[in-house]
């Protein structure tokens, strides 16, 4: 059974998704909570499998809380539940470490194959949103690097893993491999290897002795 916290400014919206969930024996909604600063202290005590959350909502947002969910070491998996696919929701939820993002008009049975993956830490991606991603993926980089994005460079430069950078950064497993999408796309690469050569072609990274 999957243990659930659901996170949404609107009550109806609650009661929706908890009656949905709640008459599914693969399921067990744990609690609920109306914005990120509730989601928050929920989820340090309930400590769910997943955590279904809006990203829009008062005092402190979805990706707010994601961010600081996995900064205190949380390890639930976010799936986003939200109306919004543009690129200021999609992205910043993405690199937060959101597992998965799906839209509020998915079918029932899309959002249980969501959750079910979301929970064996397996992403799920609504069809808008894919297609968002791939394109910003696609697009050619006119941008240089950002400071995290060559931190997180440096440290595979050295042989850093993916959960290696993690830890020493302080940030998710996720975020690190956003960070190297972001990382591909700009440099006109497709893997770890490829990035590092280009990074010191370019003068990103220097030879170290």
């Amino acid at each position: 059974m999957i243990s659930l916290l659901i996170v949404d400014d609107h009550p109806v919206v609650r009661d929706g998704l908890r009656g949905m969930f709640s008459a599914d024996p693969r399921f067990e909604v744990l609690g609920e909570a109306g914005d990120g600063a509730e989601a928050i202290a929920a989820a340090m005590k309930l400590r769910p499998d997943v955590i279904l959350m809006d990203l829009r909502m008062p005092r402190t947002d979805g990706v707010t809380a994601i961010e600081e969910l996995a900064e205190r070491g949380v390890r639930s998996r976010v799936l986003v539940l939200t109306t919004y696919d543009t690129d200021r929701d999609v992205l910043p939820a993405i690199q937060a470490g959101a597992t998965g993002y799906l839209l509020k008009d998915a079918p029932r049975e899309e959002l249980f194959r969501a959750v079910e993956a979301a929970a064996q830490g397996q992403t799920m991606l609504s069809p808008a949103v894919a297609t968002r991603l791939m394109g910003q993926m696609r697009r050619p980089a006119s941008e240089p690097l950002s400071q995290r994005e060559l931190e997180v460079l440096e440290l595979i430069s050295r042989g850093s893993t993916n959960r290696e950078a993690a830890k020493q950064l302080f940030i998710s497993e996720a975020t690190v491999k956003t960070h190297l999408l972001h990382v591909y796309a700009k440099l006109g690469v497709n893997d770890r290897a490829a990035a590092v050569a280009a990074a010191f072609t370019h003068g990103y990274l220097t030879p170290r002795d």
